[in-house]
């Protein structure tokens, strides 16, 4: 974090994106708050449900917009855990947070059908996993890495596709959910398979992979499009992103990967208890709804 200060109030807070976030909060806040009745079966949303959306974006704003985007740009393992947090943390989080019923309204618009086919649960396993994989490849990181609208672009098609993959998992709309309890636990697991072979290949790679975090002439050329001033001077200065950890460029490279994998095994193990837990409970609760009825019908039947 000493890094940091090398760098502008605006590099690194983004006072721009912070005001995009707090227009966003804002417009929840009025949605879910003294705009509800416009929306059909609306009800209260629980504290609960709003501290989830908001902590969600604060997430997201210090992850694309604080300290932790520009860390991401000096260090891989910064990165990764930029990523693991955009895109397996938050994704649940916003799910959980946005009503039922303002999905319903969303969702439900008739220019939306055309992309009906998004829900299906086999694309919602495996079009996030291949995108962000994809992103991985080194040569497809550093390219996206010194192409700024690309970049962007990306994030957001990332964070979409995260919360697409999510929806199977933790549908916020019950009358739509596509996977039974136990194919939801499947689901998991094969979400958390799909997604090692990238963090594989960046752990065990024997060399660094990523020019942006192992170039100092591509990370120059990054850094160009999240810091003011010329990036040629920070280049001179510390000798490129070397300078900003103790750790080697493959080290940190392995951090990263260990990182990744690490978070998405936890959020993992917690969706799985979570799933697991809901449906012994609707068992246990079925099984006593139909208790009553069984010891009434062989009362019937003795009589």
């Amino acid at each position: 974090m000493d890094s940091l200060k090398y760098f502008s109030f605006g590099d690194v807070w983004s006072p721009y994106f912070l005001i995009f976030m707090l227009a966003v909060a804002t417009l929840y806040s009025f949605v879910v708050g003294p705009w509800r009745t416009r929306f059909a079966g609306a009800e209260a949303v629980s504290i609960g449900r709003q501290a989830s959306f908001y902590l969600a974006l604060l997430l997201l704003y210090i992850v694309h917009g604080g300290p932790l985007s520009l860390l991401g740009h000096l260090m891989f393992s910064y990165h990764m855990t930029d990523m693991a947090i955009s895109y397996v943390l938050v994704p649940p989080m916003l799910l959980y947070g946005i009503p039922a019923w303002l999905w319903r309204s969303i969702l439900g618009r008739s220019v939306l059908k055309p992309f009906r086919f998004l829900g299906n649960p086999l694309v919602g396993l495996f079009l996030f996993n291949l995108l962000f994989s994809f992103y991985h490849l080194p040569n497809i990181h550093d390219w996206i890495m010194v192409h700024y609208f690309i970049h962007a672009l990306y994030y957001i098609v990332l964070l979409l596709t995260a919360m697409l993959n999510w929806w199977h998992i933790q549908c916020p709309v019950p009358e739509w959910s596509r996977v039974s309890p136990l194919l939801r636990l499947g689901y998991i697991f094969l979400n958390g398979l799909l997604l090692t072979p990238a963090c594989v290949l960046i752990i065990f790679a024997g060399e660094p992979l990523f020019g942006v975090y192992s170039d100092p002439n591509v990370w120059a050329q990054a850094m160009q499009y999240c810091v003011s001033g010329d990036t040629a001077e920070l280049l001179a200065k510390f000798e490129g992103p070397s300078f900003f950890g103790t750790l080697s460029a493959r080290e940190d490279q392995q951090l990263g990967g260990i990182i990744m994998k690490l978070i998405q095994e936890f959020i993992n193990i917690w969706a799985l208890y979570t799933v697991f837990m809901q449906w012994f409970r609707r068992e246990r609760k079925d099984e006593e709804d139909t208790a009553p009825e069984s010891a009434a019908t062989a009362r019937l039947n003795n009589v």
